[in-house]
């Protein structure tokens, strides 16, 4: 079964860390570009992170720069999110995208693969 699933979400105080996983089965990521998105209610979604598929070339949003650090585990068929120095304003669903040969901004606004999303809650 082909598919994209995001582990690693929660509660956690602000100030805390937490990473977030996303892991392929069915298909290997080698060759995807990789992003991550949130959406908090009321608002709308944004992409967080991503990874290129050719040479791991990274993005980030501004309000998660030097917080948030994307990474690829080939050999586990998983990219990470790093999150550290959580703020409340961090608090949405979070899921991953895959697009098959896509750079670090193309998958931003396509995907072939889609996770079903994760909570991530940071408290005050």
């Amino acid at each position: 079964q082909v598919q994209l699933v995001e582990s690693g979400g929660g509660l956690v105080q602000s100030g805390g860390s937490l990473r977030l996983s996303c892991t392929a089965s069915g298909f290997s990521l080698r060759n995807f570009a990789v992003g991550w998105f949130r959406q908090a209610p009321g608002k709308e979604r944004e992409g967080v992170s991503c990874i290129s598929s050719a040479d791991d070339n990274t993005y980030y949003i501004d309000s998660v720069k030097d917080r948030f650090t994307i990474s690829r585990d080939t050999a586990k068929n998983t990219v990470y999110l790093q999150m550290n120095s959580l703020k409340p304003e961090d608090t949405a669903v979070y899921y991953c995208a895959a697009l098959q040969f896509g750079t670090r901004f193309s998958v931003l606004f396509d995907h072939t693969y889609r996770g079903q999303g994760i909570q991530v809650t940071v408290s005050s």
